[in-house]
């Protein structure tokens, strides 16, 4: 697959066969912008709100993204069981797969949300089994919506992603990634729980995963360094970036704000992709003025 072409069924062979691709920026902060209370779980919105839901993803395509995500970040059992919502996780799930395969409209590839499930597995507060089996009913339920890749993202602990991880590549048969957030130690190269970027490459290659990377965490601007030390951990994995617009600050209400402009963003996509990256697109704070900058400089700079 050297052009793109989002009609092209994803496999787990041929997903490192794909070109650079533009992923989307954040759903968390494009929808506080429609009305979202911070804290709020807006994966409901997919019931509620399905249409604010498609207008985040659909102006993410039209900004050039390749890839976009689903609201689905907290479509978890285990994560809406504080809530009381665990039973909906199927019913999230499908609806979130279905909106963002419907605002694609054949023109990107749709990779499901899946967050961390709130509860640490290296800590003993929750047991890997049980993370396995949520992910894996996740996993079925947004296959049944529509996706064609998953991505386990925003991820601090291994055995939490591993577990995960295994579970949805034994649900279902699409490629699936993990993501982690880097934001300790001198490059940013180590997540809040010590977990290292080799280590994360090596879990990921290990357990069949179809691609590696982070997001989150820092700014875009100190990802250059991150992809390095992945490209530094071998060829197999294709990279996923996706970093925030900058460093917040705290906001009037409480809210955090993230002020980096979309310049900065297309002034880092060259060295991303010389470091290595696949798939580049914004976490935190970006919207989508930010994926167009991206997306415009991917195609000067591949064209």
């Amino acid at each position: 697959m050297t052009n793109f072409d989002p009609h092209v069924k994803l496999t787990r062979d041929n997903l490192r066969e794909l070109p650079p691709l533009c992923a989307d920026g954040a759903w968390g902060t494009e929808m506080i912008k429609l009305g979202a209370r911070p804290g709020e779980i807006c994966d409901l919105w997919n019931i509620q709100a399905p249409e604010k839901v498609f207008a985040v993803a659909s102006n993410y395509v039209a900004a050039g993204a390749q890839v976009i995500l689903t609201n689905t970040f907290n479509s978890n059992r285990i994560a809406l069981e504080k809530h009381g919502m665990a039973d909906r996780a199927g019913e999230l799930s499908r609806a979130g797969a279905a909106i963002s395969k419907r605002a694609a409209a054949g023109k990107a590839y749709v990779f499901a949300s899946i967050g961390p499930c709130g509860k640490m597995v290296m800590m003993g507060e929750i047991d890997a089994a049980e993370v396995t089996a949520a992910a894996a009913e996740q996993a079925v339920a947004l296959v049944e919506g529509g996706v064609d890749a998953i991505v386990i993202e925003t991820q601090t602990d291994l055995m939490e992603a591993e577990a995960a991880l295994k579970g949805c590549l034994d649900a279902v048969n699409v490629p699936v990634g993990v993501s982690f957030s880097f934001d300790s130690g001198p490059n940013n190269e180590y997540t809040m729980m010590g977990v290292s970027v080799a280590q994360v490459y090596d879990m990921a290659k290990a357990n069949g995963a179809s691609f590696v990377g982070a997001n989150c965490g820092v700014g875009i601007e100190s990802f250059a360094p991150i992809v390095r030390s992945f490209s530094a951990c071998g060829a197999d994995l294709p990279l996923w970036v996706k970093g925030n617009a900058g460093k917040p600050t705290l906001g009037e209400n409480g809210s955090l704000c993230y002020s980096a402009p979309p310049e900065l963003y297309a002034g880092v996509v060259k060295e991303l992709l010389d470091a290595g990256a696949k798939f580049i697109g914004g976490c935190c704070g970006s919207g989508p003025e930010h994926i167009r900058a991206i997306a415009e400089q991917m195609r000067r700079l591949l064209s």
